[in-house]
This record gives C-alpha cells, structure tokens and sequence, in this order.
C-alpha cells in the first residue's frame, strides 16, 4: 500500500506538514491521535480511495515527518485548526468531510467549531464534544479526580514523561500505548511512572503486527515524544482561548463511533452523557455508533469502521 500513497510536505500557518494522500474525488480529511501518524489511517485511505474520493491524512504539528515546535505555547487548538484550514486552501477545496480520532478527533471538532463553512460532515473516533466548564480548568478537575499516576497528569512537565519514555526503545513504547486494554491502565500507583506501570504484551492481537508497530516506532525514533506530548500540555490554554466559544453548538452533520471497551467510554461517566440528552442537545445533527471494540478502533475494527465512514459521506452526498 505504502507504494500508492503520494506523499508530500506542504507549508502551512508557518510550519511545514507532511501529508499522505491517496485517491481522486471529494476530499475526506483523516486525523490521526496519540501516539500515531497518518499510518494509523492505512486502511481506511485505501478504502475510501477505492470509492471515489481524495483521502488526505497529515501528520500533525508535533508528529512524524511535520515541523515540530518545541513550545507547548505552539499546540492550542488554534494552531492546529489553523494548521488544516491550510491545507484545504493548498488543495483548492472550499468545503471538505473531516474523520478525527483521539487527538484528531479534538482537532476535527474545533476546526468543525471554528470553520463549519469549509465541513460538509464530521466524524469522530473514541472522543466526543466535551463542553467548556466555565468554573474549573481541566487540570484541576484531572488532579483532583485522579492524583498523579493519571497519564494527563504525569505528561504535563516537560520532559518527565521523555525521560520515562527513554528507559524503553521505542518499539516497546508503542506496544505499550497502542494496545491498551484495561480499564484502570492509565492511572499509575502513586511514585510510579505510567509508562512503567504500563504492560507489554507478549502476544500482538491479530489486527496489528510487529512491522506495523515498527512504523510508529520508526518516526519516533526521528522525531521523539515531545511536540506529542505537548497536546496535552496545552489543554488549560485552550480553556482560557475557548472562552468565548463558551456554549456554543455543533451544527455540522455528525457520526461518533466509539468502542465499548475503551478506557474512556467506560469511566467519568463518558457513556452515560455520549447516550443521554446533553451531548445531543450540543451536536444536535448527530448519530452514535457503538462498537464492539477498545480505541484504536480504525484498527481493530477496520473494516466496520471503514463502512461506518462510506455510509455517512454516501448519506450526506444525497442529501446535499
């Protein structure tokens, strides 16, 4: 497959993004998470090619073979959205569909949020909407909730988690993140690191292999974890630049899927509110698919989720 890709790095909002781009037809942009590349989409890119359309996955800002600043100051929600609206100007596109997963999925809902006149649908992967709370930052609510053996919170001071990461060749680090499958995983005993705490499966589940986890393991290698884990290290600043987004809603067309075994939906009440009124009264133009599966379902469940994809974009190109 990696023979049918074209690749290229494209300049844009000030930086230069690699992007891995297939097929002809209406554009579907594909927004990879943490801690992966454009790879993560390989079989949806061929899939969706295959019936007309022009796939586009990037490596975000931080990530693989794009441009990776080293100030978490350089990751708000801004700059990433700012970031894609540029490459749908480079390709001369005014209005395009957006799949976003983990971090993408983040990614797809503000760029949706920011510029709904350039998004013709929306679909999200593992992480739904989640509304501003006007009274408490995210890192509060995080430390208060979960102490430091949270993941979100060991990632905040720059250079702890690289430091922890550095104890394991990268092959094992993405073993590690990539096949998380127990609910409590992210939340270390007190004075252990999460990447220690963390298991490294002896037996790879048949929808990945080892070449392919070499991949990641490959451009990270290259590029290291810092500009990924900045993500996280600019959430309470983009809760103080969302302000005045406060209340908003997504109008947009909207699909989320989500596996029912992942670690997110399962906890903090996550399934309850994707399910019940509130999340529906925000993303009001929304359908909900639930699937037999953990997070990294363009994986795991690649075909299914591939046909969840056709069918939206099939269904929002009769009705537009």
């Amino acid at each position: 497959m990696e023979d049918e890709v074209n690749h290229q790095r494209i300049q844009t909002n000030g930086i230069w993004l690699h992007v891995a781009e297939k097929g002809s037809g209406p554009l579907v942009l594909l927004l990879h998470g943490f801690p992966e590349i454009w790879y993560s989409w390989r079989h949806q890119m061929t899939f969706l090619a295959n019936h007309g359309y022009h796939v586009v996955a990037p490596d975000l800002r931080g990530y693989g073979d794009s441009d990776s600043p080293l100030s978490p100051s350089s990751y708000s929600v801004f700059h990433i959205v700012g970031d894609l609206v540029g490459l749908l100007d480079h390709f001369s596109v005014q209005q395009a569909y957006v799949v976003g997963h983990d971090w993408g999925a983040v990614a797809a809902w503000h760029l949706t949020l920011f510029r709904p006149d350039r998004i013709k649908g929306l679909i999200a992967l593992s992480v739904p909407y989640l509304p501003r709370d006007p009274k408490f930052k995210p890192l509060q609510r995080f430390i208060e909730n979960f102490g430091d053996g949270f993941y979100i919170s060991q990632f905040q001071e720059p250079g702890r988690a690289e430091r922890a990461f550095a104890r394991y060749d990268y092959l094992t680090v993405m073993k590690k993140f990539l096949l998380i499958m127990k609910k409590d995983n992210l939340i270390a005993p007190p004075g252990m690191e999460i990447i220690d705490y963390l298991e490294t499966p002896s037996i790879l589940p048949p929808w990945i292999t080892e070449e392919e986890l070499q991949v990641y393991a490959d451009k990270f290698e290259e590029s290291g974890f810092t500009g990924s884990l900045n993500y996280y290290r600019s959430m309470d600043m983009n809760w103080e630049l969302l302000a005045p987004w406060q209340g908003l809603k997504i109008n947009v067309p909207t699909k989320l899927m989500v596996g029912d075994k992942d670690i997110g939906f399962q906890s903090n009440n996550l399934r309850e509110y994707v399910q019940g009124d509130i999340f529906k009264s925000i993303v009001p133009n929304l359908e909900v698919v639930i699937i037999d599966g953990h997070h990294f379902i363009q994986h795991e469940k690649a075909q299914e989720v591939s046909d969840e994809i056709l069918s939206f974009l099939r269904k929002l190109s009769q009705d537009q």
